[in-house]
């Protein structure tokens, strides 16, 4: 476990910090899993997942189909489906991301776009200095595929009180029967932490 060693005018420096009571800032990403349990058996599909407040849009969101396992001992949970996926538009407000559609077609193997997502996250997301992803591409298309979609640069000078947030998929057949939609969403959070009465207050 690595720890951090103060030197003596910094250590002097986080005392007074902790004896005067101040509250120190921490920021962090909060995660939130949302589900669909069981999705129309159609080829367009709408899903109103949240309303949002203006300090917790999201940065970063997750989706994923899978078919067949939910409740299954014997299934592999952690293993998704792509059910023909071809598009998929999140929309904040009238925000949309991504702008252009994916035209994505798994039966003639066009899914690149799917990956080079998922290395852009993990690139943004993680700090990596290379687009140099944990998953491999087979591993990505055996496992997933999963759809990341990045709307952290959004406009940050319009303001609204609340962000609905919906997505819009769709696929070239209707889903398959006992499909579930999962979305993961991920938002700034900051909070204030106080030592001496580790009183924590949520600011964002």
């Amino acid at each position: 476990m690595p720890h951090v060693v103060l030197s003596e005018v910094n250590k002097l420096s986080m005392l007074r910090a902790l004896e005067n009571g101040r509250y120190l800032s921490m920021g962090f990403r909060s995660w939130d899993l949302y589900e669909y349990p069981l999705l129309q058996n159609t080829t367009k599909h709408s899903w109103a997942i949240k309303t949002a407040t203006q300090l917790e849009k999201p940065r970063y969101v997750i989706f994923a189909l899978q078919t067949g396992r939910k409740n299954v001992m014997s299934a592999d949970t952690s293993r998704f489906d792509d059910c023909k996926l071809t598009n998929v538009k999140l929309y904040l407000n009238s925000e949309v991301y991504p702008y252009d559609d994916l035209n994505l077609d798994f039966g003639k193997h066009r899914w690149a776009i799917l990956y080079d997502m998922y290395a852009r996250f993990c690139k943004g997301y993680y700090g990596y200095e290379y687009l140099e992803p944990s998953l491999t591409v087979s591993t990505f298309l055996r496992n997933g595929p999963f759809v990341i979609i990045d709307c952290s640069r959004q406009n940050e000078s319009v303001k609204n009180a609340t962000v609905d947030v919906r997505l819009e998929f769709d696929c070239m057949e209707n889903v398959p029967p006992n499909t579930s939609a999962y979305c993961l969403i991920i938002h700034d959070r900051v909070i204030e932490y106080n030592p001496l009465t580790n009183v924590v207050r949520k600011i964002v």
